[in-house]
């Protein structure tokens, strides 16, 4: 029996170990929270120059929220100076674009800071500063394409063009007119990969993110759209401000008096800084040119420590959340087995929890586990006013989607056991508990067992859906290296590569596992263990 069980200790201190190490990577943030005198920062970490992610605290950067690393950028420049003057310590919230305003009004974070402009639609929802920076725009496109001649807005008329999601910029295609509106992008990133790739001809965006890409990509052509005769931008979209909650007037107002104090001078001074300080595409070691320098090692290298953390997280989250998601789906399965009582009171109270239970499962098989994060995450600071740590709300949210499928998978274990063992079992006096606990549970497990390992291997891919809370998990961190190295493909390749080896490892460990709960395959059921071992002797 020991044997049997030593597969099963071995995962549990592996997990042990996870949480731990996962855990240690947060004291940085926890040890900020505890002083309840900081200032937290929405922005995307990703959007060089504005903000970007670094593995070190160099050049000023300050700690992002639930991670061992660091935000640095203009948008960081101006939360320091920010929170300088009014006493707080500046920690940064790395949340995806569309996540800024849930995370502001939910209280995730104090402002948001990300090169948003005060467009009429986010001012329903949230306040804004006075400005912070002012820009041009342009169409970013390759010096070699045909469109980055472009003198007039009639000269884009055919080009594949797009933006960022969620932005007033994909509205601005509109004016140039004849141009085939592509879907807009997720981010930066996105679009620099299209544009790389040739899938698009360029993309509209601020005059600064055509300054950061040119000098990772000297190929890249920034065509000015701002004095091109018919081009119209309102006062309100050529700005960046900073959001603040409508319900926090009094740090809107010492925002404002805190920018009052930036001279013009002075931004462009710091934009400048930030500009020269971004992510550069290469790392090469001290003495070593960036073409000898193998591009695999050199982002091992560099971000390493940040891949590992990622490999931990998704880790954590898949065990806890399949072991959690099990012990629920086992209850919720045996509770929808119970035969159906003879007394009325007791019967009808079965059939409203059934029902329940029955909600519980089509509402979480039946729901995005992404949409899922985003309302348990930040629907519950913002109408129960509880702020839930984002690894706890993913553990959560991991756990009671899994219990969800496994409840059904273990209720069809259940049902399909022989109904003649239940019979015999009832034959021999046991009450339904005994039956269930000796007799079927034990045969349903084992026979679902191929279905959970690939719900744990589910959970190992489907985790990359809470970076939508920004959970640090190994697809959100990848995505962060090809933002800040510019090198997509091979960065996702790298990422394919470690998921691959997870699952196939993960599925290797079930197998075995399997294999040690069926037992030997040469059992006779004709003759006892001794005659079996006796007439193999004599041959």
């Amino acid at each position: 029996m020991k044997s049997k069980n030593n597969g099963l200790i071995a995962m549990i201190a592996v997990i042990f170990s996870i949480i731990c190490g996962t855990m240690a990577t947060n004291t940085q943030t926890m040890a900020a929270k505890k002083d309840g005198n900081t200032l937290t920062v929405a922005m995307e970490a990703n959007y060089s120059p504005n903000n970007w992610t670094q593995t070190t605290s160099s050049n000023g950067a300050v700690p992002i929220e639930g991670s061992n690393t660091y935000a640095n950028g203009y948008d960081v420049k101006v939360a320091k100076i920010i929170g300088k003057k009014l006493h707080r310590k500046v920690v940064v919230a790395k949340t995806e674009w569309d996540g800024l305003l849930p995370a502001l009004t939910s209280g995730k974070a104090d402002l948001i800071i990300a090169g948003m402009s005060p467009t009429p639609q986010r001012a329903k929802a949230i306040d804004f500063s006075k400005p912070y920076w002012s820009g041009t725009f342009v169409v970013i496109t390759k010096v070699n394409n045909p469109y980055a001649k472009a003198k007039k807005l009639t000269d884009f008329k055919g080009a594949k063009l797009t933006s960022q999601q969620g932005t007033f910029h994909y509205k601005l295609i509109n004016q140039l007119k004849g141009a085939k509106k592509q879907p807009p992008m997720r981010d930066f990133s996105a679009m620099r990969q299209s544009l790389i790739s040739g899938t698009i001809d360029g993309y509209i965006a601020d005059s600064t993110e055509a300054i950061s890409f040119k000098l990772v990509d000297p190929d890249i052509k920034a065509v000015p759209l701002n004095n091109m005769k018919g081009f119209h931008l309102t006062q309100d979209q050529m700005v960046s401000c900073i959001g603040v909650a409508k319900t926090n007037q009094k740090l809107r107002k010492e925002v404002n008096q805190v920018l009052a104090t930036i001279s013009t001078a002075k931004r462009k001074k710091l934009m400048t800084a930030a500009i020269k300080e971004q992510p550069k595409t290469t790392h090469a070691k001290k003495g070593q040119s960036t073409k000898q320098t193998n591009w695999l090692i050199a982002m091992l290298d560099q971000y390493g420590g940040m891949l590992i953390n990622g490999i931990g997280m998704t880790l954590l989250l898949a065990a806890v959340g399949t072991i959690a998601g099990f012990f629920i789906g086992l209850l919720v399965g045996i509770i929808r087995t119970i035969p159906i009582p003879k007394k009325r009171s007791k019967r009808w109270g079965l059939k409203l929890l059934d029902w329940l239970l029955a909600v519980y499962i089509e509402v979480f098989r039946g729901t995005p586990m992404m949409v899922q994060a985003a309302v348990i995450y930040y629907g519950i600071a913002q109408f129960w006013h509880l702020n839930i740590d984002r690894t706890v709300a993913a553990l959560l949210i991991v756990s009671i989607n899994t219990g969800a499928y496994l409840a059904e998978i273990i209720r069809g274990g259940i049902t399909s056991t022989p109904q003649g063992q239940f019979e015999a079992a009832s034959a021999l006096g046991m009450t339904h508990s005994q039956k269930m606990w000796h007799i079927i549970l034990p045969q349903a497990i084992k026979n679902c067992l191929p279905s959970i390992t690939n719900e744990f291997i589910v959970n190992i891919k489907d985790t990359s859906v809470l970076s939508i809370i920004s959970v640090s998990e190994l697809f959100f961190v990848g995505s962060t290296i090809a933002s800040q190295t510019f090198k997509f493909f091979p960065t996702y390749l790298t990422i394919s590569a470690i998921y691959l080896i997870l699952t196939f490892t993960i599925t290797r460990i079930f197998n075995l596992i399997e294999k040690r709960l069926n037992g030997k395959q040469n059992y006779n059921l004709m003759a006892n263990q001794v005659q079996v071992g006796q007439t193999q002797s004599h041959n």
